[in-house]
């Protein structure tokens, strides 16, 4: 799921209102451990909570759809990857701005861009920090014939699945054998 939005100031308040009246309708399903939703909501703490944040009276260990604004891109909870129903919203003047605040986030594993501009998803694609760029589309996992991995202190360093994944699981070994005829 995306846990950062980075909108355009000109489209930003409309967004964030047609992303807080849906938020409450998304079906999630429960976070993986309490000491995980205990986790979560610790961080949530003092934060700006448009919608969500709430423990879900289900059995297992659920949090309602969270939308956070205001949040400092420096901040904990910007740092943080929750692993969970959360999702900070930051507003951006610009192209410029919003490739600078994705960059320096600690993480780098998907990104998505949305635009009508094929000259404006290149720039982003090119100068975005991440092991997988999305246009028009939402941030997902891998793909099984292509490399699936991120960049800075996301993932594990290798890249999964596609021609790539030969490395990951195999154990290369170089044989040379000089066949004798006469022994045959």
């Amino acid at each position: 799921a995306a846990s950062r939005l980075v909108v355009f100031d000109s489209v930003y308040d409309e967004f964030r209102d047609r992303l807080v009246a849906e938020a409450g309708a998304y079906d999630t399903g429960p976070v993986i451990s309490e000491d995980s939703l205990e986790r979560i909501v610790s961080a949530l703490e003092g934060a700006h909570v448009l919608t969500g944040g709430e423990r879900l009276d289900r059995r297992g260990w659920w949090l309602s759809p969270t939308v956070v604004e205001d949040v400092p891109a420096d901040g904990e909870l910007s740092c943080t990857e929750l692993f969970g129903p959360v999702t900070i919203l930051y507003r951006v003047r610009d192209l410029d701005e919003a490739i600078g605040l994705v960059n320096d986030s600690p993480y780098g594993l998907t990104s998505a861009i949305h635009t009508a501009s094929l000259h404006r998803a290149m720039v982003f694609a090119d100068a975005v920090q991440a092991g997988v760029v999305v246009v028009n589309g939402g941030t997902h996992g891998s793909e099984p014939h292509m490399g699936f991995g991120g960049v800075k202190q996301s993932g594990t360093g290798w890249r999964e699945a596609g021609v790539e994944a030969l490395d990951v699981y195999t154990e290369w070994k170089y044989v040379n054998l000089i066949a004798d005829p006469a022994r045959a």
